[in-house]
């Protein structure tokens, strides 16, 4: 059965297939290769073309004529704007009035350029962009619990503490302990309390200790700040 073939149709058989083979197959790899370009090539040009392109950023170079004057300070409404170009009126001269000298305020004046000059800034160094600003502050602190002296503060003005009128009432009597800062000057700069028999006396103690006046403690260099402990006793007459 073979090789038995109808009448009518062309030959077909092993020998036309291997005469057709290798031409389909090279047409088949082909048509393959174009249609596998095909799509890489839409692919990539898809994505190229769906690319964002980055925002453009528009710069308006502008005059320092054009901004017109700052706005005011004090008003909230904005200044309308001054135009540069033009002529500008002339400024009306009035007669200037002499004002007497008692009229004058003296905080009115202002300083003269030379004045400004001689005056000494404050701004000394720049340190990483930013100005350091130098100010002579005295910082006062409280002396040691012992400083010698070679001369003891004395007390030239004492005011007497006010006997607490609720304590008298009470028949209260009491001692209060307390130790006066002196300062160089003479002048009492703290007064802390020590020891106190009833609290409703030491208020009365701290206002008038404060008021109190003293000769400084005097040592070879000059005078020295020191603590002096002072005894005030309560008692009712």
């Amino acid at each position: 059965m073979s090789g038995y073939v109808m009448p009518g149709l062309p030959k077909y058989g092993a020998i036309e297939l291997k005469e057709v083979h290798q031409k389909y197959l090279t047409r088949a790899l082909i048509i393959a290769a174009v249609s596998h370009l095909l799509l890489v090539g839409l692919y990539w040009g898809s994505t190229v073309l769906g690319k964002e392109e980055p925002p453009t950023t528009i710069v308006k170079i502008v005059k320092y004529s054009d901004l017109g004057p700052p706005p005011s300070i004090a008003a909230t409404e904005v200044a309308p704007a001054v135009s540069m170009a033009g002529p500008t009126a002339k400024p009306s001269i009035g007669i200037p009035v002499p004002v007497p000298d008692a009229e004058v305020s003296p905080e009115a004046s202002f300083a003269s350029q030379q004045d400004l000059s001689s005056m000494q800034s404050p701004v000394t160094t720049d340190v990483g962009g930013s100005a350091v600003i130098e100010q002579d502050i005295e910082v006062d602190e409280p002396p040691p619990a012992f400083v010698p002296f070679e001369k003891e503060p004395v007390c030239i003005k004492r005011v007497e503490p006010t006997y607490p009128e609720i304590a008298q009432k009470a028949g209260l009597e009491g001692s209060v302990y307390a130790k006066l800062w002196i300062t160089k000057e003479g002048k009492v700069k703290e007064v802390v309390i020590m020891k106190s028999d009833s609290e409703i006396f030491n208020q009365a103690v701290i206002d008038a200790a404060g008021k109190w006046l003293f000769t400084p403690a005097m040592m070879k260099n000059g005078p020295v700040a020191v603590w002096l402990a002072v005894p005030f006793n309560f008692t009712l007459k």
